[in-house]
């Protein structure tokens, strides 16, 4: 917890409208470490500062943090799609995005991704996937397609509490759907890839 609150306090400091929906969300949701928080947050503006993107799809939208945070370095005509199937959020992640200066950029649908996904007429310079681990390579052969050649995609969480190096529980559908996911990516000869040890694990990748 030391070396996380000093990497934190030696990064740029979390908007207001962010802490705010970080507070937010530890108070009203079961589980709140799904959200991206601060240090994971910075990479993901900083890394959509470096790329400009004009065109960005989250699969998992949460309370909105991190669609918000990718959505600082898109241009002011952009546009982020964000896709949740939980209902129950949606006015909860609307009132986030009204509540920053982003919000004409930000497109919320509900639904299933994968429906939603091939219903998309886009084409996509960074998709962010952070929704159902056992669909996860589901979700990149629906979105490869999609990514313009030279665009990007990012996983999230795949070392996935380093249950990645433990024994596999074979019940752990989800363990099981992340090392299968990562041994796929790791040969997939279509795209460049980095494993960044990023909080839970965060997987970049670039389309050849």
């Amino acid at each position: 917890m030391k070396l996380e609150d000093y990497i934190n306090s030696h990064s740029e400091a979390e908007p207001e409208f962010l802490a705010k929906i970080n507070r937010s969300t530890h108070l009203r949701m079961i589980n709140p470490r799904m959200l991206s928080g601060h240090f994971q947050g910075r990479v993901l503006s900083m890394f959509s500062h470096m790329i400009k993107p004009e065109r960005v799809l989250e699969i998992g939208t949460f309370t909105g943090y991190s669609a918000l945070c990718l959505a600082e370095g898109m241009p002011d005509n952009g546009i982020l799609y964000t896709i949740d199937c939980d209902d129950e959020l949606e006015s909860f992640i609307l009132q986030n995005f009204e509540a920053s200066e982003h919000s004409k950029k930000m497109k919320l649908i509900i639904g299933d991704a994968l429906e939603v996904i091939s219903g998309l007429d886009e084409t996509f310079d960074l998709v962010f996937i952070d929704a159902d681990k056992a669909e996860y390579q589901a979700y990149y052969e629906a979105v490869l397609p999609k990514v313009k050649k030279g665009g990007y995609i990012l996983a999230d969480n795949t070392l996935w509490d380093e249950k990645v190096l433990k024994p596999v529980d074979p019940k752990d559908k989800d363990t099981i759907a992340i090392l299968e996911f990562n041994s796929f990516i790791s040969t997939d000869q279509r795209i460049e890839k980095v494993l960044l040890p990023i909080r839970d694990g965060l997987t970049l990748m670039r389309k050849k």
